[in-house]
């Protein structure tokens, strides 16, 4: 297990415990969105802002590689499906955990639409290449969420600690899955999953309070981070936000002040 455990912590802050994931493997799935046209500057924002990993597929690492500055945990993400598919909800495998690993991924991601009519494949998926991090060392986050005819609420604690649940069951590192809303609730998925979970950012958000109250309901119940994508990189300001959600999961910083310390930011953006 040394090599996952050496790898983690290039995941996994070892100091804090925790982790702020940047996901930006948007790409297949929609295409070149605002804020990853360019992904060296994306990642350049990403890393300056202090993000411990993102996430990316395989034929964007040549165009992200950092050359200069600190460096930061590479996941590669070996699942997908495009928007334009009749079924968006049935994700393929698109890389190996061997292909990852020649390009120096630190860790692998696979995602999983627990509900949908192409589960069963996936769940296949997903095990077969837990199988393979394990023989390889390789940590594996698995994306987690609840989408098909018998999902009525995609953020319904019952669905989303049954989805964290079924990825630690099957061979997960680290969970990712969506917020269910308040840390009540949020507390029986992080009890329920024996593994570290991080939560999805989801949509882009209509404010920046929104961001930071469901980072602060999340770090409360028990969450081991986050992996926010659109509402950092397509932020007016992607390093500023990341600075204070570094804090808010690093240095325990409470809402109150990451709220001051974004506004403090924004105004000291505007004045120059």
């Amino acid at each position: 297990m040394i090599g996952k455990e050496v790898r983690l912590e290039r995941i996994i802050n070892r100091r804090s415990g925790r982790a702020v994931i940047v996901p930006m493997d948007h790409g297949v799935t929609v295409g070149p969105i605002a804020g990853l046209e360019s992904m060296r500057d994306a990642v350049t924002n990403i890393v300056q802002g202090g993000a411990d990993a993102i996430i990316m597929h395989k034929g964007m690492v040549r165009a992200g590689h950092r050359r200069s500055g600190r460096d930061v945990g590479l996941i590669i993400h070996l699942s997908g499906s495009t928007a334009l598919s009749p079924d968006s909800n049935a994700k393929e495998l698109v890389c190996s955990v061997e292909e990852a690993i020649t390009l120096g991924a630190d860790a692998v991601s696979i995602h999983c639409n627990i509900g949908a009519e192409t589960e069963s494949t996936m769940l296949r998926d997903l095990g077969s290449v837990a199988k393979d991090c394990q023989r390889w060392g390789m940590p594996l986050l698995a994306m987690m969420y609840c989408r098909g005819p018998k999902v009525k609420n995609e953020y319904d604690v019952k669905y989303v600690a049954h989805a964290a649940r079924v990825a630690a069951e099957l061979g997960a590192d680290i969970v990712k899955c969506a917020y269910t809303g308040e840390p009540e609730s949020f507390t029986k998925v992080v009890d329920g999953c024996p593994v570290p979970v991080v939560i999805a950012g989801g949509e882009k958000m209509e404010t920046d309070r929104d961001i930071l109250v469901m980072v602060d309901g999340a770090l409360k119940a028990g969450a081991c981070g986050v992996s926010i994508g659109r509402n950092v990189f397509q932020h007016a300001d992607p390093k500023r936000i990341l600075t204070v959600l570094n804090h808010m999961a690093h240095r325990r910083l409470a809402l109150a002040q990451a709220v001051s310390m974004l506004d403090a930011g924004g105004k000291e953006r505007k004045k120059k």
